[in-house]
């Protein structure tokens, strides 16, 4: 049996675990005085995670850095200035989707998602850019730079944009691809449920250099698998390299809580199955334990006598006459046989116990080898009959998709793919859901990337690859309920199209230090004159973390435009002239929400009066004004 410890627990070590549950990347390998290798904290990156500046001061370690690095850490943690605008002409079955398309630059997505969807993301899928020798990204052959990024963040300012080619002759060929996806990657991580699970299309191109910031940002012991899938469009030229078939993806959770799905067998797979009884097909395995760890001090409690057919007790024994072990303890053997599972074989050597399991409701666990499934030509196919055209370069298959699904998702989760493309991941939601009537949820984001005037794509109306995105799940939610009338029925086809875009708020209201006395008419009308009530209503859905699919009903109440948002989640009027008679009638619907534009109210009593109105009326509702 175990011994007790017998003393009082390591603070240490239990602050260290506090640390790691928040900042695994500031975890790392060290050497004691005895050279024994242990967990310790690296200060270094802790410091930065707690500074609004870099902090400098490296020593040795293990870990993974690069030029630009602290930089990358910085641009995750800035806050930025942005919003999301609605586009309700873009959207499809806008006031009842549950789902979401973001056009514009993936990093400020995350940023603005970050309230609203912090661990609430079931699965993410990403295809990032390869980095085969470009610095634009955001398609396979595309990147964008740090300091670009910083640049349109106001940032940095013009003299610092850079925007050229990234060749290996840049010297930063890895760097800059490393900055880009760790401040993302960081990001999509708040965003997943404990029980979450990351998926990344990657190529042998960066596979190394991404398994080590999965490392560092997920933690090692989360990293589930990297799967092998052929792609059907060999690559590569001249005898000098292999030829390139496959394609990986890096499986990673958020923490241990998280596990995979098992997939149902394969007509094949049921062939091993080759008995059957009263209870359905079944095969046998031998109940003493094979393989690794089968010996009898590897699991003590799981070496006990049993009674064989003919009385006799018998242990597990291995073949060169060792003490093994059985694959269970003993209770559970007694409930095995109670349930019939123990079946009995007789040999030259005596009787054998064997388990049975039953095909019947049992799944297979995937591996890490996925052989028999779409390839690219086949997501090539996909979209040209959709668009009776090629208007798409690299998209990834929709089988594919599929899979990494039903691995790791429930019939009701949120799925996020933050480098959209051609929004195959959108198009395989909807495809799973006719099939098993979920309601699965996707949030697509893409930068509206151009299309080369010479393609298809552009000739055919297509300015941006999110027009393209987005018409394909037009088209193709479409076709996924012409194909099933009866199991897509009631299926979700819509998505609310938003678009990033500077805050409405104007500059003065951030950097009011700034104004000077001649130009205090700037200060009047905080708001941008461009923007719409739908516009402020969606900024409070942010800053407030409201989901952005809440039903919205919009009503005029005393000549105000009003919005009620989920019956009562946010009650919200952008209109001037508020007066107290509008306020009554407004708490009277009790919303636990409500905001006002902060110059409606004619005066500081009136807002005064405002806030005492709704404690008296509706005292749980939490008031702010923008």
């Amino acid at each position: 049996m175990d011994s007790l410890k017998m003393q009082s627990p390591n603070l240490v070590d239990a602050n260290i675990e506090k640390i790691a549950a928040l900042f695994p990347n500031c975890i790392t390998e060290d050497r004691d005085e005895n050279g024994t290798v242990r967990r310790v904290v690296d200060f270094d990156l802790l410091r930065q995670e707690l500074s609004a500046s870099l902090v400098e001061g490296p020593r040795e370690r293990y870990s993974l850095n690069w030029p630009g690095k602290n930089e990358a850490i910085l641009t995750a943690n800035a806050p930025i200035a942005k919003t999301l605008r609605p586009c309700k002409e873009e959207s499809v079955d806008f006031d009842n989707t549950q789902n979401i398309y973001i056009e514009g630059d993936n990093l400020d997505a995350l940023k603005l998602l970050q309230e609203t969807y912090l661990n609430k993301v079931k699965m993410i899928y990403i295809d990032p850019p390869y980095n085969t020798g470009n610095d634009f990204i955001y398609e396979d052959d595309f990147a964008e730079d740090c300091e670009s990024y910083k640049f349109r963040t106001n940032q940095q300012d013009e003299h610092g944009n850079r925007l050229v080619a990234n060749t290996e002759s840049n010297g930063r060929f890895h760097s800059d691809w490393l900055s880009m996806i760790y401040c993302r990657l960081r990001l999509a991580r708040n965003l997943l449920k404990e029980d979450g699970i990351l998926f990344i299309s990657i190529d042998d191109n960066e596979l190394s250099n991404l398994k080590r910031v999965c490392d560092e940002i997920f933690g090692e012991a989360n990293c589930r698998g990297i799967i092998s899938r052929p792609t059907g469009t060999p690559s590569g030229q001249g005898y000098d390299i292999l030829v390139n078939e496959i394609d990986y993806i890096l499986v990673y959770s958020k923490s241990s809580e998280a596990s995979l799905i098992g997939l149902p067998f394969s007509s094949d797979d049921e062939k091993i199955y080759d008995q059957e009884d009263e209870n359905g097909k079944y095969l046998t395995r031998s109940l003493r334990k094979t393989g690794g760890e089968d010996r009898r001090e590897d699991r003590p409690t799981m070496y006990y006598g049993i009674k064989d057919p003919d009385g006799n007790i018998i242990y597990p024994i291995g073949p060169t006459g060792y003490e093994s072990r059985w694959r269970c303890g003993e209770d559970s053997y007694h409930r095995l046989v109670v349930d019939n599972k123990i079946e009995w074989k007789k040999g030259g050597d005596g009787w054998k116990p064997y388990q049975k399991f039953y095909l019947e409701g049992r799944l297979k666990q995937p591996s890490n080898l996925w052989q028999g499934i779409e390839g690219n030509k086949k997501a090539s196919l996909t979209i040209k009959e959709l668009f009776s055209g090629k208007v798409f370069d690299t998209p990834k298959p929709v089988g594919l998709l599929e899979r990494c699904l039903r691995i790791s998702t429930g019939k009701n989760d949120i799925i996020l793919d933050f480098f959209s493309g051609s929004a195959t991941t959108a198009h395989a939601v909807m495809q799973l859901n006719a099939e098993d009537n979920g309601t699965r949820k996707f949030i697509m984001a893409q930068l509206p990337e151009p299309c080369d005037e010479k393609t298809e794509a552009f000739k055919a109306g297509y300015k941006t690859i999110a027009d393209i995105g987005k018409e394909r799940i037009r088209r193709a939610g479409n076709k996924i309920k012409e194909e099933n009338p009866i199991t897509a029925l009631n299926l979700d086809i819509g998505f609310r199209v938003f678009k990033v875009d500077t805050s409405n708020m104007k500059d003065v209201y951030y950097t009011p230090d700034e104004l000077k006395q001649d130009n205090l008419e700037l200060f009047k009308d905080h708001i941008k004159p461009d923007r719409t009530p739908e516009d402020l209503l969606f900024q409070v859905f942010i800053d407030w973390g409201l989901d952005l699919t809440l039903p919205i009903a919009k009503e005029t109440i005393d000549g105000k435009t009003v919005f009620l948002v989920d019956t009562n989640a946010l009650i919200a009027c952008f209109d001037a002239g508020i007066n107290e008679e509008l306020v009554k009638k407004l708490a009277a619907h009790k919303p636990l929400r409500a905001v006002f534009r902060d110059d409606a109210f004619g005066s500081d009593s009136v807002k005064i009066n405002v806030e005492q109105i709704f404690k008296s009326l509706s005292p749980v509702t939490e008031v702010k004004s923008i």
